[in-house]
């Protein structure tokens, strides 16, 4: 069944007279006429009937108005829902947190792209570590990351960095330090540290430990976790101290107290993409992330 028999058929229908329904559909009046006798032969039965002043539905013409109105009104939101993701505004993206951006990042995403990109679906997961973010770019659990660079990253990323962010020093409450307006590094040697963890499952743990290297000492010990929030519950409970990005202040927590370094080391945060993914909604989203940072 030809959609443009139906949409003459819906036309002719409503203005109950060839020549209104033939300029409506920009048809010449025979063309249409033939059109509608094409339909009804296709479907065994007689749709209008024709006076030289009136056109008017018969029975089978209205039981099958229902019928085209139904089928071109599931065409045109078909329509309209291709045109929105060919766009970018609609689409599943899925995007993917480190810990460390999961507090002041992540609300602030969700609300912008939901208030730009209300069609878009998104799935937003935080507290996750670098290497696994990259993991999960390549087997397409992610369509973005927001993750730390390393000049070992895969070639197929794309990486685009965001912001560069201090570190500072998060202490139990009941430190001697904990009042300080500002610390140097080197004042927290022989302090057992609470860090990510080890190896290639973080890339913070070896920028901390080359910040304490540069101040002149290694931490005495370290309990490594995986999670930020929790990192800053151990310390909290008084397990030791700890270096974070300066935006985890906005972890709001009792029994631990954020102190500025002096001369702080940095680290960067930057978004990485696949290289080859041409989807309008993650390059969308991609670009409300990239703007709001």
């Amino acid at each position: 069944m030809d959609l443009r028999h139906l949409r003459s058929f819906q036309a002719l229908a409503e203005e109950r007279h060839f020549g209104r329904a033939a300029a409506r559909l920009h048809l010449a009046q025979p063309a249409l006429s033939q059109q509608v006798k094409q339909l009804e032969r296709e479907l065994g039965v007689t749709l209008f009937t024709r006076t030289t002043r009136r056109v008017e539905l018969t029975e089978a013409g209205l039981r099958f108005g229902e019928h085209a109105r139904t089928v071109l009104g599931d065409v045109a939101r078909a329509e309209d829902d291709m045109a929105l993701l060919a766009s970018g505004a609609s689409g599943r993206v899925s995007v993917g947190f480190i810990g460390t951006a999961t507090y002041d990042v992540l609300p602030r995403v969700a609300r912008e792209v939901r208030a730009a990109l209300p069609d878009i679906e998104l799935e937003l997961r935080g507290e996750l570590l670098s290497p696994q973010l990259v993991a999960g770019l390549a087997d397409r659990t992610f369509d973005i990351a927001l993750v730390r660079p390393d000049p070992q990253s895969d070639r197929d990323l794309s990486i685009t960095p965001l912001r560069t962010e201090r570190l500072v020093a998060v202490l139990p409450a009941a430190h001697p330090l904990a009042g300080r307006r500002r610390i140097p590094l080197s004042a927290l040697a022989g302090s057992p540290f609470v860090m990510h963890p080890s190896g290639h499952r973080s890339s913070m743990h070896a920028r901390v430990l080359a910040a304490c290297e540069a101040a002149g000492f290694t931490p005495p010990s370290m309990i490594e976790v995986g999670e930020t929030a929790t990192l800053v519950v151990f310390v909290a409970a008084g397990l030791g101290v700890a270096l974070v990005p300066e935006p985890v202040r906005s972890l709001g927590l009792d029994g631990v107290s954020y102190v500025a370094l002096s001369n702080a080391p940095t680290i960067d945060l930057a978004i990485a993409t696949r290289a080859d993914d041409d989807s309008p909604a993650v390059r969308r989203v991609a670009t409300i992330i990239g703007a709001s940072v």
